[in-house]
């Protein structure tokens, strides 16, 4: 992509986790021409708006950050919602973009996107060779269609359409909320929570045997800029984000639990789902490109945790049973 630090870039999601770090990591590096939009101004699930507005901006390149995300329990409960609104918003934007010839666009996904029992790890050539993993099938279909719509795109139009799909993220501006978090945020107020009502014994979902692999979501936003600064050839319109390391979810709790000062007992709840066994990600084709990530898992928990009670204001205390 030829850009230059006057070129319009426009960012949907900018208020989230990973869109303000995409925006923070942008305007650190001076590029002054970002346009910007809260879902109250513009609602991406409207198509007529959304090609309105990229009609008039005429953005040089687009990043899709915004979405409806959330853990095993919100994809369960919700799955109307996480497959309608991430639909309707990547369409309504991959679309505009290429009715306003927008050359550039950048589209995040979620490692979900591939088999739950795909070989490990997960390489991006096995996208759609096997079923998904139930639990967050609703989500992982909207972000395949994002990608095939980018493929399109590119196969018919000649179009540069890149779409990254990062492992499991965390950082400054995560989700706290118990009934729609992720683990690893879902885990750390847990334990700040338990810790503060007399170290409590904390209970976790599952087996605790499960691999994941955590990427810090400043790391991902300096690989979002690398792949739209990369001057070269990529010959690749679908390139996975991620550390290349995972650890099991015990030892992420326990982690967690060290780094929060939780010294209470940690319980297991057999009974409720554990998810895909392991996805861990390949990054052999942003690493040969050049890119790598940096923030050791147990320096990016305790960066998180900071956050955290930075902004305890914005988080309800709840008893601890």
């Amino acid at each position: 992509m030829q850009l230059k630090k006057t070129s319009k870039i426009y960012i949907a999601g900018h208020r989230g986790m990973v869109g303000s770090a995409v925006l923070n990591e942008f305007s650190s590096k001076g590029y002054s021409n970002i346009i910007l939009k809260t879902s109250a101004e513009l609602d991406l699930r409207n198509q007529q708006a959304v090609c309105d507005f990229i009609a008039t901006e005429k953005p040089e390149l687009i990043i899709i950050a915004a979405a409806r995300v959330g853990g095993i329990l919100a994809n369960n409960e919700f799955p109307w919602q996480f497959i309608y609104d991430n639909l309707m918003i990547e369409a309504n934007l991959i679309n505009a973009a290429h009715e306003n010839d927008v050359q550039n666009l950048i589209f995040l996904g979620s490692s979900c996107i591939y088999p739950k029992m795909a070989p490990q790890p997960l390489k991006e050539e096995y996208l759609l060779t096997g079923s998904l993993e139930p639990t967050n099938e609703w989500y992982a279909i909207a972000k395949i269609t994002g990608i095939k719509l980018c493929q399109a795109l590119n196969k018919q139009f000649e179009r540069n359409y890149i779409s990254m799909m990062p492992t499991n993220l965390y950082g400054p501006r995560d989700n706290f909320d118990f009934k729609t978090s992720h683990v690893l945020p879902a885990m750390i107020r847990k334990f700040h929570e338990a810790k503060i009502n007399g170290h409590k014994p904390v209970q976790l979902w599952g087996s605790g045997s499960p691999m994941r692999e955590f990427l810090h979501v400043q790391d991902l936003a300096e690989s979002v800029s690398f792949i739209a600064e990369f001057n070269g050839e990529l010959n690749y319109d679908l390139i996975n984000a991620g550390t290349g390391k995972d650890l099991t979810i015990k030892s992420l709790a326990e982690t967690i639990q060290q780094i929060v000062g939780h010294e209470g007992a940690i319980e297991w709840d057999a009974s409720k789902p554990d998810g895909t066994p392991r996805k861990l990600m390949s990054v052999d084709r942003i690493n040969q490109l050049g890119w790598k990530a940096k923030i050791n898992l147990d320096i990016g928990i305790k960066d998180t945790y900071n956050w955290f009670l930075n902004n305890l204001n914005e988080f309800k205390q709840v008893e601890i049973n």
